[in-house]
């Protein structure tokens, strides 16, 4: 069970990037393998995850979409043939506004509504937020998000995790293209910081720092395959104490 607000919000500006106009869509199949950390029971175990996610442009801005199946081998709990999924839709002043609103440093502002789900967990919390757009050179995108994380569970009484009280999550991401001779690359990804809060027990969860970028070869422009590796650090990972660091194997088909 993975349980990141906001993590993949950024990632729908990677798929969208390429679209030219409006109306279009792209949807990206990744397989992931590295030794995942249960942090509840402090062992790492290697860890299968298949992701699907899907992005469009809609008239007034965009959304997106992902869903991760995840399966550690081991009967634990924890990673189980688990799902973990995120959606957003976000609003582009610009698009709103019908006009450009880019000035200095700045490319566009947005609004957005999410939710995040888990399976086994029996987790969901909704992701109200807003955006700013970077105009910067090399990057085909740079944001910054601000969220809230609010609790939508019943907590205990509703067989879920013990429900927490509301918090402030801020994720940069971006897609950084580069060229190695007649090679294609790009770096993407996000980091994302979440502030500190209590639950219904009264317990501290304590702050967390999550960063997940990626390292994608584009070894097949026309059919869509990319291989490469992403790096997943996890500072007091799902509320523990815990930190994670680990590099995941990483193949991608988009389409």
């Amino acid at each position: 069970m993975r349980v990141r607000p906001g993590s993949r919000a950024a990632l729908a500006a990677v798929l969208l990037a390429a679209m030219p106009s409006a109306g279009q869509a792209q949807t990206e199949v990744h397989f992931q393998y590295g030794s995942i950390t249960n942090p509840f029971a402090e062992t790492s175990t290697g860890t299968v995850v298949l992701t699907i996610q899907h992005a469009s442009f809609w008239r007034f801005g965009d959304n997106f979409f992902f869903i991760d199946l995840m399966e550690d081998g081991v009967g634990d709990g924890f990673n189980d043939k688990d799902a973990y999924g995120e959606w957003y839709s976000n609003l582009s002043l610009r698009k709103l506004g019908g006009r450009d609103l880019g000035f200095g440093p700045f490319a566009d502002f947005g609004i957005f509504a999410g939710v995040a789900f888990g399976a086994d967990a029996n987790v969901l919390q909704w992701l109200p937020g807003a955006r700013i757009a970077w105009n910067l050179p090399g990057f085909v995108f740079l944001n910054t998000d601000f969220m809230m994380a609010v609790d939508g569970t019943d907590g205990l009484d509703g067989g879920s995790p013990p429900e927490r009280d509301s918090r402030t999550v801020i994720d940069i991401n971006g897609l950084l293209p580069f060229s190695l001779g007649s090679q294609s690359f790009s770096i993407s990804g996000h980091a994302e910081y979440a502030v500190a809060t209590t639950d219904e027990l009264g317990n501290d969860v304590p702050a967390s720092i999550l960063a997940q970028p990626q390292l994608r070869w584009d070894i097949g422009a026309e059919n869509g395959l990319f291989v490469g590796i992403e790096y997943q650090y996890w500072s007091n990972k799902l509320g523990t104490e815990v930190d994670e660091s680990v590099v995941q194997l990483l193949a991608v088909w988009q389409f």
